[in-house]
């Protein structure tokens, strides 16, 4: 365990007085001189991992929330003038943001100013091309997280293709000369990926790759668990087995990582302890998420937003001012394992600036019941194939599937558990001077009345929103559909004794079942002012509605089972809605959704009544407006 800072005070004041000045603003009141800051670019990100977002989706900030690339340079060149000697680009992904090649540029333009180096922590997904263009502009280190070496295991947990293409990022940051450093993080959590340590390790081999294994950490929505911690001494000592001369190697000053070598191998490995033996009091790190909210520890809920004080006007000197409370006000240490996880905090993934992202509470809730193969390893695709099913039947709520399919259709919400209704929620990432977000129901007066809310104060944008929901029927119903016979191509020879033929044909005469329901969900959403009484009647730009035959192969095999769909057919049904106008579509997308499945309904009750289910009834997207843009982490589509 560390030793309490109290006592590292000496060794502090002398490794002061060897570093380059830091202003008073960036010491806290434990001494601790703050050099390194870890800037968020984006809360977006081009992967889907089931342990990071939660199934139910995050909603983004605004784009006017977010710090503009001025106001990102400014802040850094305050803190550079300050003392700050490093910075690290975070997400979400930061290459997903616009410009960032530019950005890095600017940037760099702060080593007049003491700047000694730019960092950035990436999935590597669509990295490789432009990392030339970055190191070019001042890219000196470089972190890639990758958490399994198994290709297929990866499309599982990621919800989206592109492993070959982070290992290709890897192999092109590992040729750059002009980078300083390139490691690979990967978060081990125990049963899940922890017999792929030894593989990582063989990456090390003929490459001057560092790999740094990071515990398990608690953060809002994962409901974490210790006893999906593995401490890393647990893993020094699964190493050790296979290389018992490990050398351990000295770290330098404020790493969060304690590294080793195996004799022999080119590059080296470490541990991120932040939970069974943290780092606190050597930490010198500050991050600013990507809505300009300054956070001191990784772990502490406080923020104060620097972008609202920039955008009242506030001088160099006053924010600087902001930023000296905050740097005082920082704790000796952060909460331990026993109570950490009780802490209220964002979300990893709009913190940014972290070493991985939050797990959500779908992987949580079947991992303990896992039996690992820690020692096995997932070595073989046919291995992984098998575990995966696994995973999903004991609740992961990961998608199974042999086609080659896009992630929209793999990430369908029938594979997998479905979340306890208590947690179907959209996360707001605003929040008070406090951190707290305030929620209330709009359609809710003062008094408990019900009330249309009053939009006239607001500016007409373009406002779009994509719903989707699906209608489960049984195989003759699925083939009525599919096949084009009308009325009148029904073989006249059948016996009119024959009732399931007499559905049929009652059915058929209706017409073209899937055009008929269309058609219905364009009148439905235009009627949506009607049927729903506190919704503003809107002038829609456009209605587009499709509806699309499903055939799946692995149904529910039981009343009770939860790891497949009610059914092996279903019609799919989906409406996209636009409009420009002081208020959302999304009831417009939803009615549209709704009115065209219970029409598909009605033109298959005759053959189908008694077993059609209807429902996965959801928002996917919606864009414009105050509360910014959403789309559902596991759109099926």
């Amino acid at each position: 365990m560390n030793l309490p800072v109290r006592k590292l005070l000496p060794r502090i004041a002398q490794l002061d007085s060897q570093q380059p000045p830091v202003s008073p603003f960036l010491i806290d009141s434990f001494r601790r001189r703050h050099d390194y800051l870890r800037i968020s670019l984006t809360e977006r990100c081009n992967l889907r991992c089931f342990y990071c977002m939660p199934e139910e989706g995050i909603e983004l900030s605004p784009n006017g929330k977010l710090m503009t690339d001025d106001e990102v340079v400014r802040l850094a060149t305050l803190f550079v003038k300050n003392g700050v000697t490093k910075i690290r680009l975070t997400g979400g992904e930061p290459t997903v943001r616009k410009g960032l090649v530019d950005l890095v540029g600017r940037l760099n333009e702060l080593r007049d100013h003491g700047l000694q180096a730019i960092g950035m922590t990436t999935n590597g997904i669509a990295l490789h091309r432009r990392l030339p263009a970055l190191v070019q502009n001042g890219l000196t280190h470089l972190n890639i997280s990758l958490d399994t070496l198994d290709p297929f295991k990866f499309e599982i947990m990621t919800r989206r293709r592109g492993h070959d293409a982070v290992l290709k990022s890897i192999d092109t940051a590992l040729a750059s000369s002009e980078l300083r450093s390139v490691k690979l993080n990967v978060v081990v959590i125990k049963g899940l990926n922890d017999g792929e340590v030894l593989d990582f390790l063989e990456m090390t081999k003929d490459q001057a790759l560092s790999v740094r294994f990071i515990e398990f950490m608690p953060f809002t929505g994962n409901k974490w668990d210790k006893a999906k911690m593995l401490p890393s001494s647990q893993l020094l000592a699964r190493i050790e087995e296979k290389h018992p001369l490990v050398m351990k190697v000295s770290d330098e000053l404020n790493d969060t990582a304690r590294n080793y070598l195996i004799p022999g191998y080119q590059g080296s490995f470490g541990f991120i302890s932040s939970m069974s033996d943290h780092f606190c009091g050597s930490c010198n790190r500050l991050r600013l998420t990507a809505d300009g909210q300054i956070k001191v520890c990784l772990f502490d809920a406080k923020e104060i937003s620097l972008r609202d004080q920039m955008r009242q006007g506030a001088s160099d000197e006053e924010l600087t001012q902001t930023i000296g409370r905050a740097v005082g006000a920082k704790k000796e240490k952060h909460a331990g394992m026993e109570d950490i996880d009780v802490v209220t905090n964002r979300p990893m993934i709009l913190i940014g600036g972290a070493l991985y992202h939050a797990q959500s509470n779908i992987f949580t809730k079947g991992l303990s019941q896992i039996n690992a193969r820690a020692d096995a390893g997932f070595t073989t695709r046919i291995q992984a194939r098998r575990d995966s099913r696994k995973a999903n039947l004991l609740g992961f709520g990961l998608p199974y599937s042999r086609s080659r399919r896009r992630h929209e259709e793999a990430s369908s919400s029938y594979t997998g558990a479905r979340l306890p209704q208590e947690h179907i929620r959209f996360s707001s990432t605003s929040s008070n001077a406090a951190g707290a977000s305030q929620t209330r129901l709009t359609h809710i007066d003062e008094t408990g009345r019900p009330t249309m809310v009053d939009v006239s104060p607001k500016t007409p944008t373009k406002r779009t929103a994509t719903a989707s929901g699906r209608i489960y029927v049984p195989k003759i119903a699925y083939e009525l559909i599919t096949t084009s016979k009308l009325s009148e191509d029904i073989d006249r020879t059948v016996s009119p004794s024959d009732e399931v033929e007499k559905a049929k044909a009652k059915a058929r005469s209706k017409g073209d079942v899937l055009t008929v329901a269309q058609l219905a969900a364009i009148m439905g959403c235009k009627r949506t002012a009607d049927l729903i009484p506190l919704c503003h009647p809107l002038a829609l730009t456009n209605v587009s509605v499709r509806l699309l035959p499903e055939h799946h192969p692995q149904p529910r095999t039981g009343p009770a089972s939860n790891d497949g769909p009610p059914s092996q057919y279903s019609v799919m049904c989906q409406a996209t809605v636009s409009c420009e106008g002081k208020t959302g579509v999304e009831m417009e997308a939803l009615t549209a959704v709704s009115v065209g499945l219970l029409t598909v309904w009605d033109m298959l009750k005759a053959v189908a009544g008694r077993e059609m289910v209807i429902g996965e009834i959801v928002v996917d997207r919606k864009e414009g407006g105050k509360s910014g843009d959403f789309v559902r982490s596991h759109s099926r589509r």
